[in-house]
């Protein structure tokens, strides 16, 4: 950079600092660029630290998405001990009990996206993972791409991270009003930005709305727990059953799922209309975070759906081996969503873009939508 340069002068500007948004300011730094990162908020509060912390690979759609979720995870493998951020456990165990949901998982072992995982009986599984309940599974699948960082504190602790050994400039509390790039007005002055990157997630009607619009976006709200199980429970990994295999995409999309989707409407209607599925992690303190449902609209309210919790009880029940699982906190997430692109990439002009990802899968292939991001531009 050019020393008489000013310092409200930046390469880069990042609008927001949830983890899509930290993985542009990473991504740029790693480039040698000078960046700056402006949120509204005091801290990240959105997204970013209400989900499962589980950076998802196997199940991730065909293609892009696969593709940038194995680089976020290595991302995330090697800056987590830099960054101070645990990684609390890695793989993931899904769990087929229905005969269809096990020739889905036959059928998925048989796509280039299974490279290295693995198809388990369900007695071996069991020995290998007395935490879960396999008394009436009929395999599981075993992926040992998957690794879980405690979200809440991760994002901070990357921010600081990228801020102290990167030298990113952070602004928080900082409201953005508008961009004409190189040109960004906030609520305390302007900045320059040779290029701005805007990941405001669910602003859907503020910065370039009349484009966002173009992308027919909705809001998307899901309700989770913290469960706290008999002292020593251990899971072997993050924990997925037969519901998943018809919400992820990539064993969604092969043919095998609708027999899955078919039994499932019989069996499960109530899971599948509020968009539940089972996912299952454990934090270093023992506790169990357990979600998670899918409710749609373009304002969601802020209260949960008691009724919701239950049915996302009952599968975990189910599903693990637990003497006592005690709710000790409720949450709802929100996020943007599409239900034509896992990720929104718009280019309002060549130094602009705004980066949106609709399938709630930010802290699984934010790194990798941030290095394609870049290297297009």
């Amino acid at each position: 950079m050019n020393p008489s340069m000013s310092v409200d002068s930046f390469d880069v500007i990042v609008v927001g600092a949830g983890i899509v948004g930290l993985a542009h300011a990473y991504t740029a730094a790693q480039r040698g660029l000078r960046v700056c990162v402006v949120e509204r908020d005091a801290a990240c509060l959105g997204a970013s630290i209400r989900n499962f912390g589980f950076i998802t690979v196997t199940g991730q759609a065909p293609g892009d998405m696969w593709r940038r979720a194995m680089h976020s995870r290595d991302v995330w493998q090697a800056v987590a001990p830099q960054a101070g951020i645990d990684i609390v456990h890695r793989h993931l165990w899904l769990a087929a009990y229905r005969p269809e949901a096990h020739a889905v998982l036959e059928a998925f072992l048989r796509t280039p996206m299974a490279e290295a995982c693995a198809l388990i009986d369900a007695a071996d599984a069991q020995e290998r993972a007395p935490g879960l309940n396999l008394a009436q599974a009929r395999s599981v699948l075993f992926s040992p791409h998957e690794l879980r960082v405690e979200s809440r504190t991760a994002v901070g602790l990357l921010a600081r991270w990228l801020s102290e050994v990167h030298g990113v400039v952070f602004r928080f509390g900082e409201t953005v009003h508008e961009i004409e790039t190189p040109r960004v007005r906030t609520s305390r002055g302007t900045l320059r930005g040779e290029r701005v990157v805007v990941c405001t997630n669910t602003e859907l009607h503020g910065l370039f709305a009349g484009r966002i619009a173009a992308h027919d976006l909705t809001l998307c709200r899901l309700q989770m727990l913290r469960v706290q199980p008999e002292a020593g429970f251990r899971l072997p990994g993050a924990v997925m059953t037969d519901l998943s295999l018809v919400r992820y995409e990539g064993y969604s999309s092969l043919p095998e799922a609708a027999a899955l989707r078919a039994r499932l409407m019989q069996e499960e209607r109530a899971s599948l209309d509020h968009g539940i599925h089972l996912i299952v992690v454990q934090s270093a303190d023992g506790s169990l975070v357990v979600g998670d449902s899918h409710h749609y609209g373009d304002a969601p309210e802020p209260f949960t759906i008691e009724a919701v919790d239950q049915l996302i009880l009952r599968h975990l029940r189910s599903t693990l081996n637990l003497e006592t699982a005690q709710v000790t906190e409720r949450w709802t997430g929100v996020y943007p969503s599409s239900k034509t692109t896992p990720c929104v990439i718009d280019a309002p002009d060549d130094a602009t873009r705004v980066v949106l990802v609709t399938s709630g899968s930010g802290a699984s292939t934010g790194f990798g939508i941030a290095a394609d991001v870049f290297d297009a531009w």
